[in-house]
Parts: C-alpha cells; sequence; structure tokens
C-alpha cells in the first residue's frame, strides 16, 4: 500500500515541511562527507608530515555557532507555524465523540435539533480491502466542513490516527481529548490505533469517508433510522 495522500491543508504542511526537513538533512550529511575526505586526504602523515599545532580559529568558531542557529531558525519557523494552526481552534460544523475500547471504536454523532443522535460501533472487517484496514461501520463526514472529534478511552489508551487527515489523538480513559480537521476531498481513508494497547491492537482500524454534503445528509437519515433501531435493539435485550 503505498503512501496515503494528504486532504487537509495542515496535513499538506506537514508533508511539505517533512520534505523540506530531508533537504536540509541531506545537505548536512553531504557537507559532513566532504569535509570527513577533504581532512583524510589533506591531513594524513604522506601528504602532510608535520600536523599543524593550531588550537585556535576565531573564523570556523564563529561560523559552527552561527550556522547551526540559522538551521535551527529555519526548521522552527514553519515548525511554528503549522503547530498554531494545529493548536486553533476553529467553529466547529460537525462535533463526533471517538471511544477507544479492547479492541474497537465507537462514534457518537449528536443530536440536531429534536432530532436525536446515535452511537455506532466499527469493528475490523477482516475480509474486505485493505487487509485490516477496513471496518464493518465507517464514520462518515462531509466534505469542506469542519470536523471536531472529541477523543476518550473506555479502558486502556488508545490513540485515534488517520495520516491523510495530518494527525493522531489519544484516547485516555477518563479525558476527552479534541482534533479538528477539514477534509478537502471526497474519498475513503483508514487509519489505525497508534497507541500499543493490548493483544489485539494490530486489529484496530479506523475509516473515515469523506463525502458530499448530499451524501452525507442521506447518510445521515439512514444512520438515524439504522442505529437507532441497534440501540432499542440492545436496550431491550438488557431489560430482559
Amino acid at each position: 500500500m503505498s503512501r496515503q495522500i494528504p486532504v487537509t491543508a495542515e496535513a499538506a504542511d506537514l508533508l511539505n515541511f517533512e520534505h523540506g526537513l530531508h533537504w536540509i538533512a541531506f545537505a548536512i550529511s553531504v557537507f559532513v562527507l566532504v569535509l570527513i575526505l577533504y581532512c583524510i586526504f589533506k591531513f594524513n602523515e604522506k601528504t602532510n608530515p608535520t600536523p599543524s599545532r593550531t588550537t585556535h580559529n576565531t573564523a570556523i568558531e564563529v561560523a559552527w555557532t552561527i550556522i547551526p542557529v540559522l538551521i535551527l531558525v529555519a526548521v522552527a519557523i514553519p515548525s511554528f507555524r503549522t503547530l498554531r494552526t494545529q493548536l486553533s481552534d476553529p467553529k466547529a460544523d460537525l462535533v463526533v465523540k471517538v471511544v477507544g475500547h479492547a479492541w474497537y471504536w465507537s462514534y457518537v454523532y449528536p443530536a440536531e435539533g429534536d432530532k436525536g443522535g446515535f452511537t455506532f460501533d466499527a469493528n475490523v472487517d477482516e475480509e474486505q480491502q485493505p487487509k485490516l484496514l477496513a471496518t464493518d461501520n465507517d464514520m462518515v463526514i462531509p466534505v469542506g466542513k469542519v470536523v471536531k472529534v472529541q477523543v476518550t478511552s473506555d479502558d486502556v489508551i488508545h490513540s485515534w490516527a488517520i495520516p491523510s487527515f495530518g494527525g493522531k489523538i489519544d484516547a485516555i480513559p477518563g479525558r476527552l481529548n479534541q482534533w479538528w480537521f477539514k477534509a478537502d476531498r471526497e474519498g475513503t481513508y483508514h487509519g489505525q490505533c497508534s497507541e500499543l494497547c493490548g493483544a489485539r491492537h494490530a486489529y484496530m482500524p479506523i475509516t473515515v469517508r469523506v463525502v458530499s454534503e448530499q451524501a452525507y445528509a442521506d447518510w445521515l437519515t439512514e444512520a438515524k433510522t439504522k442505529y437507532a433501531a441497534i440501540d432499542n435493539g440492545a436496550r431491550l435485550a438488557d431489560a430482559r
């Protein structure tokens, strides 16, 4: 499976930042390699039988102080810019509560006006592709809308992560963590629990479908009926 494409502005920023870091690391590696080779050929006993006894060079000392500082500044500026965006708190068009369990996820959609909300579980579907990334029920969100997920856990620490959205957030018992994203492209995107959480940690996938507003409205109508019936059946079973 190839690397997932970014579908949020934040994910694209992170990818560009990563590419920039690769070029910086490559340039540093080449510089160090050239410096080592220069020293090997310049200061070996054959070509330089009388070694230099230099103990101080102001220009070099200033350079090896200023250049690393400039590199760190070049890394820090886009890093802080991306972090500031991630920590912002825009008004949400949709808020979904995500609860981690051993070893599946539950999604709680809120009530809208006089219409009640609903809850459903998402378990791994080992018969579907991609292998161990497909679920029997998908989280569905509208394209181009700000979605906030409020994440917690019912047992141990899990982590809800979608690489295409450019983030992950820990699901901690007794704590409600929040993360927002705005997917700009329709499609089906996969993730996994990213915190080692027990024997079936590898069987805890996440599937998010990003659809048009009309498709989302249609799914919402269907889901309210479908999952309300499941909830009512569970309540009747518990009552018995």
